[in-house]
């Protein structure tokens, strides 16, 4: 799932102070499950803002509204009248939510309250762990379901690098080498002729290096 933080609340402030009115627009997804920016996150933000603007003499009114997901219109519409009161709308969303906000709300001021990291695996209870980069060109059924491009810190897609040493990333003691799991996990499976295989150029226009991406599922009219 798609994690993201909250920034720093001065950061906030001087997005929003110049701006009366202001609507903090919650995520009921992804920012919800990683306890960030769903509906009581987005209350207790707004709550804070009203407390602090308050103190500053800052006039007009902090609202707070929460939709299931910010990156489809027929969930942003359902906030059309509270956007239209709004001078500025702050999104909780990842980065996506206020990009969808502008596109559906284009006359609107929008400012993120996030910062959004990573497309994350919950690895244990409130930690998640990045195990997908989103190149667009899947390849971890050569390397025993384990992401090379997203887990190691180089994006090698033939065998480790120098660095490591007894398992471990040479950017970190914490961070394990991912081309040690991979062998392990192909070693358990007794798939190891696996990794003789050379794996060619990755198509990396198929990422975001290629630029913005669109899919479209076949047969389904808009």
């Amino acid at each position: 799932m798609i994690t993201a933080e909250r920034k720093e609340f001065d950061e906030i402030r001087q997005m929003t102070d110049p701006h009366e009115n202001v609507l903090v627009a919650g995520c009921n997804t992804c920012v919800a499950v990683c306890l960030t920016g769903g509906e009581k996150e987005a209350e207790q933000l707004a709550q804070q803002l009203r407390i602090a603007r308050n103190h500053d003499g800052i006039k007009g009114k902090v609202e707070a509204v929460t939709v299931l997901r910010q990156c489809e219109n027929e969930y942003l519409d359902s906030i059309s009248e509270q956007v239209e009161r709004a001078d500025i709308v702050l999104s909780t969303a990842c980065s996506i939510g206020p990009q969808g906000l502008v596109f559906r709300y284009p006359a609107k001021r929008v400012a993120p309250a996030m910062n959004t990291n990573m497309m994350g695996y919950v690895k244990e209870h409130h930690v998640w762990t990045e195990y997908c980069a989103a190149c667009g060109s899947c390849l971890i059924a050569a390397t025993g379901g384990i992401c090379p491009v997203a887990r190691c810190a180089k994006t090698l897609l033939n065998g480790p690098c120098g660095g490591s040493q007894n398992g471990r990333c040479e950017i970190s003691p914490e961070v394990p080498c991912a081309w040690q799991e991979i062998y392990d996990r192909l070693a358990a499976l007794g798939d190891l002729d696996t990794l003789k295989r050379i794996v060619g150029p990755k198509k990396w226009n198929l990422s975001n290096s290629g630029g913005p991406r669109t899919m479209k599922k076949e047969g389904f009219e808009p």
